[in-house]
């Protein structure tokens, strides 16, 4: 096990997902500390959420991506053409002003998430291909704590250069700022030049019109393609809902932003990271599914977790304790959703297929997520979360019944 853990694939996994990560915040809350300090209005400032709609809409594009090679290899011509990209438009970024060419801003902002959407098709497709199937958990897991360091890189390291780069005037000098991150993003194109081999006996699509309609066809054709969308959605929308609501109910229940600062983003981010560490180790000893199950049931505690803290006076030791475990089963859990999402696609059609699934993932993060504030105000803080746990049970649930249909397809698909 400790020769597929410290293998130059895991390696090269976890360095994808650190390029994976560095775009995001750099359109997201970086670049609206940035447009803040310009004078930018809230309500625009609210408004450039929408420049992120390619991450939701990339399975439009990526039958092109599972149809159409690129030099160095199947997926990573498409690594090293969006990032190449990636590089350009961060760069690009930085020769504007907010408060002059907002406009310029917006559109230069949708581009870098047009290609960092892109980028993450290339990247879960080529570590699709690369690992086995055994491999998908612990891959996962060192991706995902890839990701948070990207993340970390493009959001915490980006306002502490904002603070100790000034301009004449005193102000923080942003152009240097998005510069620098535009070459830590430049690292991913190292990356990607001295990554391995894709396999490249794997078929691809032999016109865009297969391309199209058969990663559709072939996964709707399968036995259970329904439970397994509907797994996909239901698995983590009590934890979605209760994360919704964490941040307000935290404020209003007399937690000051500095201890929420530094509980949430200092521990729950190592122990974040942490758990996607054990989460992978633990799912490739369990398996995918037995870990999901595992994995389910102790976010399921940890989100009740957060109705202790609503019954309790104010604790600083008591909300550490509470998201130490949120981050920590978080960690655990999405290290072996998304390795059950990469085994669910066929490796010809892994682009569209695994940006598919993606789409459905993010369903409650978008849609069930949103009344959210409306069952906090109805039930009150207690019930809310007790209430949030208990909405895990459907998905749960159904782990069995997905346990016996990829046993029994296994079997189908055994020689004889």
């Amino acid at each position: 096990m400790l020769k597929k853990i410290f293998s130059l694939r895991m390696l090269i996994t976890l360095l994808m997902g650190y390029a994976a990560g560095v775009p995001l915040l750099l359109i997201g809350s970086t670049l609206q500390a940035w447009m803040t300090e310009e004078g930018v209005s809230l309500s625009t400032i609210g408004m450039f959420s929408l420049v992120s709609m390619p991450y939701s809409l990339k399975f439009l594009w990526s039958p092109l991506m599972d149809r159409f090679q690129l030099w160095p290899g199947r997926r990573r011509g498409w690594m090293l053409l969006t990032q190449v990209f990636l590089v350009g438009a961060l760069f690009t970024l930085s020769t504007f002003e907010p408060a002059l060419q907002l406009s310029m801003i917006a559109a230069t902002a949708f581009v870098v998430a047009f290609f960092s959407a892109s980028q993450d098709i290339a990247i879960d497709s080529y570590r699709r291909e690369i690992l086995g199937d055994d491999e998908l958990a612990l891959g996962s897991s060192l991706y995902v704590v890839g990701y948070r360091l990207g993340t970390l890189v493009a959001g915490a390291m980006a306002l502490w250069l904002a603070d100790i780069y000034k301009m004449p005037d005193g102000t923080a000098n942003w152009a240097l700022v998005y510069r620098l991150m535009a070459g830590a993003m430049a690292a991913g194109i190292l990356i990607t030049l001295i990554a391995p081999k894709e396999d490249g006996q794997m078929p691809k699509p032999r016109s865009l019109k297969e391309a199209v309609v058969g990663p559709f066809m072939e996964f709707f054709k399968r036995d259970g393609a329904l439970l397994i969308l509907s797994f996909i959605v239901l698995y983590k929308v009590g934890d979605t809902m209760a994360a919704n609501m964490t941040t307000p109910f935290m404020l209003l229940k007399g937690y000051t932003k500095t201890e929420i600062a530094a509980v949430v983003k200092g521990i729950g981010l190592f122990c974040l990271i942490f758990g996607g560490i054990i989460g992978g180790i633990l799912a490739f000893r369990l398996g995918t599914l037995r870990s999901l199950w595992l994995f389910g049931f102790l976010q399921a505690i940890s989100t009740a977790g957060f109705s202790v803290l609503a019954m309790n006076e104010v604790s600083i030791f008591l909300l550490t304790i509470v998201i130490a475990f949120e981050n920590l089963t978080a960690g655990m859990g999405t290290s072996a959703y998304s390795a059950f999402m990469a085994s669910m696609t066929n490796k010809k059609f892994t682009a569209t297929q695994y940006a598919l699934l993606t789409a459905v993932m993010s369903l409650p993060r978008t849609l069930l997520a949103a009344p959210s504030g409306y069952f906090s105000e109805w039930l009150g803080w207690t019930n809310f979360f007790i209430f949030c746990t208990l909405i895990a049970a459907p998905g749960m649930m159904m782990i069995p019944i997905l346990t016996r249909k990829t046993a029994n397809a296994d079997r189908s698909q055994a020689p004889t």
